[in-house]
């Protein structure tokens, strides 16, 4: 996974940051925004692990900070429910004009019920996962304990979360109190996933059940049982993010797959568009080459070189394995460690005079994991140079072209 730290400014023009996670070798199929849940940030575990597991599976997503929280600029205590749905549209309009319009609104908690929300007002979104949501906004309320009363009697109080302290104002109660999470659910006519564990302690699963039943179809529900509430857990967190993308593959279209067909062994096909990203066909196995960032690529799959390196490695840990179960030599694991260079020729005579007088050098270093004494070692290092790989880059070749 590739990820960048990004700013956009929310409606009142303050500055939101937020982190991209694209995906490691391709350039995403749709994006997705992720809503955080309630006093959390961007870099919360949970929000963290289950972008990270998105993004491996093709998406762009967006996690920022809501106004007034992590890095974000702006008064916390002037914040409310509607604002954060608010922000979830300003970062749709940061996407659509920076990137691509998303298509996907994940929402953790608080921000699942924002998700509900921003769902319906944002015209390119088509599907909506929510995690541990509560049917109603006005649910956080509990976690203001004895403090409620002094913000309903006295117009604010300040109340300890996590161990942060926030200022909470009447106007955040009254916000809750005025947006109803069932309501916005009958009038979302995208596609719903809701996610919930019955173990949760913080939101009752019961809240899963109401927002279910107010949704349209489509919608589905997936039980994430053995999980807590802020879903801490790393396993627990990516498999809610494959589950997220594999459903949402029904609703939200994705680029087909370009495959090449080839009467040879290998085909390599280059759009002009692309760069240096180039699809590959070897035999029945389809991947990427790709140039470095630094010389104008992606980095979305192995240079040619890199694939030549590999091919030596390859080659050489099957020919020790195939020479030591022939010997009925017990090898528990080869390594076969590649690097290409250019590097002046060991017997030219004239390096320093002429410092373009390199050769084409490969330094592979080998390990051997096994029982073998010193001269069994020092028999597979020689068959090491007898791999049909090396041969061929040592013997004279050629190159027949022409035009298809």
């Amino acid at each position: 996974m590739r990820s960048s730290k990004i700013n956009f400014t929310n409606a009142h023009g303050e500055v939101l940051a937020g982190r991209l996670d694209l995906p490691a070798n391709q350039d995403p199929h749709n994006f997705a925004i992720f809503a955080h849940c309630f006093t959390c940030t961007k870099d919360f575990s949970a929000v963290r692990n289950v972008s990270r597991a998105l993004a491996s599976q093709g998406f762009g997503v967006l996690r920022f900070d809501f106004t007034g929280l992590g890095d974000s600029d702006g008064d916390f205590a002037d914040t409310n429910f509607s604002s954060n749905v608010d922000d979830l549209i300003s970062a749709t309009d940061f996407l659509t004009k920076e990137y691509k319009a998303p298509s996907l609104l994940v929402g953790h908690s608080l921000g699942g019920a924002a998700a509900i929300f921003a769902g319906g007002k944002i015209d390119t979104i088509k599907a909506v996962a929510t995690i541990g949501a509560p049917s109603n906004p006005v649910h956080v309320q509990k976690q203001l304990g004895s403090q409620l009363s002094v913000i309903k009697e006295k117009g604010q109080a300040n109340v300890k979360l996590a161990g942060r302290d926030f200022t909470f104002k009447k106007q955040f109660i009254d916000n809750l109190e005025e947006n109803s999470c069932v309501e916005a659910a009958r009038n979302l006519h995208e596609a719903l996933l809701i996610l919930h564990s019955p173990q949760d302690a913080t939101v009752s699963i019961k809240n899963a059940e109401e927002i279910y039943n107010a949704a349209h179809h489509p919608k589905s529900f997936v039980t994430l049982d053995g999980s807590e509430h802020l879903l801490i857990d790393k396993e627990n967190a990516a498999y809610v993010g494959k589950i997220i993308a594999g459903w949402a593959a029904r609703y939200i279209p994705q680029p087909v797959q370009e495959t090449i067909k080839t009467t040879f062994q290998v085909v390599a096909s280059l759009d002009e568009e692309d760069g240096f990203t180039t699809l590959l066909k070897l035999g029945n196995h389809h991947m990427k080459a790709d140039e470095p960032v630094r010389v104008g690529g992606n980095d979305y799959g192995p240079t040619p070189y890199e694939l030549l390196a590999g091919s030596l490695s390859a080659c050489t840990a099957m020919t020790i394995q195939m020479y030591a179960k022939r010997k009925k030599w017990a090898v528990e694991n080869v390594e076969v460690h590649t690097s290409y260079s250019k590097t002046h020729a060991q017997d030219c005579v004239d390096c320093e005079e002429n410092p373009s007088a390199k050769i084409d050098t490969f330094h592979r270093e080998i390990k051997i994991t096994s029982d073998l004494d010193e001269k069994q070692l020092n028999r597979l290092l020689q068959i090491a140079d007898k791999c049909p790989v090396h041969k061929t880059l040592h013997s004279e070749t050629q190159v027949i072209t022409t035009l298809r």
